[in-house]
């Protein structure tokens, strides 16, 4: 019986699935951009650039961070793009490749996290292109996000596209008295501020449960009317998307659609819910932590 590989053997196993993944990634995503350029179907950009194969081409290469650029950030491409059933099955398989790479970079993480920036600085060399751009443009390291980030789908035909921004979003997590405790000690523990934050923490039931609050970025949400109902009855889907949207079009031309501005409102345009579970204020600013009504 062969014993187990060790750990080298193991981290060499890993990054050569992760080395092949992402290649494939790159081959779909080339195949989807080749099949694009030799039909004739129809493709709009919100932003008004000229929605060709050199724009689409950027679109699925752009795959790593700008200087300065917040981790957290993806850049978008918002589009609509008629795809016959070649171009449709291209993008299929790169999603099938993204998920992919994806898999592999959670099993990097839950076995050999440390491996995580070994890949980063070596996945960028698998591929001319995208190793060209990042010595041209001197941009830092790969953004695995946009890597695999899947390419939005329609599943049938769409009659309308209506675009808006969402702006209200954000993202609660439950957390503990005692989880919320550890938080400010990690912070400078003898600011006045924290301290007076952590007296107002030790004045609550130790078994009261606490939100933290993280706003989230704006982002463009579709909603897709089908030309004829879907099998479960829906006749129509909403999608956040940052990359252009591929809808199976069997003359190669668009749905209709608005046009929303190019930018988010600056202010919640959603108003309040009534059943609002959070307070209104923060109780703990400096984590934006929240009491439960």
């Amino acid at each position: 019986m062969p014993s187990p590989p060790d750990a080298q053997q193991l981290d060499y196993q890993l990054l050569h699935r992760l080395d092949n993944c992402f290649d494939d990634v790159l081959t779909a995503l080339t195949q989807v951009t080749a099949r694009f350029a030799e039909g004739s179907a129809s493709a709009w950009t919100l932003d008004g650039t000229s929605a060709d194969a050199d724009w689409l081409n950027t679109a699925l290469f752009d795959m790593w961070h700008q200087q300065g650029q917040d981790g957290r950030e993806t850049r978008n491409y918002v589009g609509l793009i008629a795809a016959d059933d070649e171009l449709m099955q291209a993008v299929l398989k790169a999603n099938a490749a993204k998920s992919a790479f994806s898999e592999c970079l959670q099993a990097i993480k839950q076995q050999a996290p440390a491996l995580l920036s070994e890949s980063r600085s070596r996945l960028p060399g698998r591929h001319p292109q995208v190793e060209a751009v990042l010595e041209r443009n001197g941009l830092a390291r790969l953004h695995l996000k946009q890597c695999w980030r899947h390419l939005p789908v329609a599943e049938a035909p769409v009659s309308r596209v209506r675009f808006a921004w969402y702006s209200s979003g954000r993202s609660i997590k439950r957390l503990s008295v005692q989880e919320v405790e550890k938080k400010l000690l990690a912070l400078d523990s003898e600011a006045a501020h924290v301290r007076i934050q952590l007296r107002k923490l030790a004045g609550i039931p130790s078994a009261e449960p606490l939100a933290q609050v993280q706003p989230q970025a704006p982002l463009m949400r579709a909603n897709l009317f089908f030309t004829e109902p879907l099998e479960d009855g829906h006749t129509r889907r909403a999608l956040n998307v940052a990359m252009p949207i591929f809808m199976p079009s069997e003359d190669g031309r668009l749905p209709h659609t608005n046009l929303p501005p190019l930018t988010p409102p600056e202010k919640r345009t959603r108003a309040k819910r009534r059943d609002e579970k959070l307070e209104s204020e923060p109780f703990l600013p400096s984590l934006r932590v929240y009491r439960y009504r």
